[in-house]
């Protein structure tokens, strides 16, 4: 071990409603609908661990953009919400192309359920993260240090009230069950899309719960086309 490397041990593992990047939110927390577990390792299945994170009604997950993993990093990005045609520094984005690929992302703490062979249980709402991404550690959201309201947002300001209106057919949202409805909306109202992705004839698909979700997009009205139940 030196000073530029150490080992870091993976603790546990997400899962959710994404097994494709593609739809998933851009940041956690917009789509607080939501829902996620977190599994924990064998190794760190002791319900000591997380003694008194039951009070807290929000934690920070450090976790792995695992599909980024030996991707070339670059010193700029285009990030997707400027068009995706202005560069800005990789530190100053949110990119999974990192030097280190390690995400940041605080989320809702809804439960801890205790399991005889899976340990302690955490669901959480409103996650930014891929099923099956590694979760590195798990720390408490402190609203008294961790909360800046009068913080600027630099760049990012310009959009962040951004959204789209869905229309999402009554033929097609009776095949989504209905306890993730407002979930799927709250996705699509964000858009999905790359920001450079302007063409409203084109037909997107989307993966969500076991279901293929067929959009296009047109003067900010997102028409859901199809949905289509996906079989094992």
């Amino acid at each position: 071990m030196n000073e530029t490397s150490f080992e870091i041990k993976k603790i546990a593992q997400i899962h959710n409603d994404f097994p494709s990047k593609f739809g998933i939110p851009r940041q956690s927390g917009i789509a607080d609908a939501l829902k996620a577990t977190i599994i924990f390792e064998p190794e760190y299945r002791d319900a000591n661990a997380v003694r008194g994170l039951e009070g807290f009604s929000h934690i920070w997950l450090i976790w792995q953009f695992s599909k980024a993993v030996g991707k070339i990093w670059s010193p700029t990005v285009k990030p997707p919400r400027l068009g995706g045609n202005t560069r800005m520094g990789v530190f100053a984005t949110r990119s999974p192309f990192r030097p280190n690929n390690i995400g940041l992302s605080c989320v809702k703490l809804d439960q801890i359920e205790y399991s005889r062979d899976k340990g302690p249980i955490l669901h959480v709402s409103g996650a930014d993260l891929l099923d099956g991404t590694p979760i590195y550690d798990i720390k408490p959201y402190l609203p008294h240090v961790d909360s800046y309201p009068e913080a600027r947002g630099g760049f990012t300001e310009q959009n962040k009230d951004y959204t789209l209106k869905v229309i999402f057919p009554e033929e097609w949202l009776s095949l989504v069950p209905e306890e993730k409805r407002k979930a799927l909306n709250q996705v699509l109202a964000q858009d999905p899309r790359p920001s450079y992705q302007t063409d409203a004839t084109r037909i997107y698909g989307m993966e969500f719960a076991e279901l293929e979700v067929k959009f296009k997009v047109k003067d900010n009205i997102l028409t859901v086309c199809k949905v289509e139940v996906k079989r094992a």
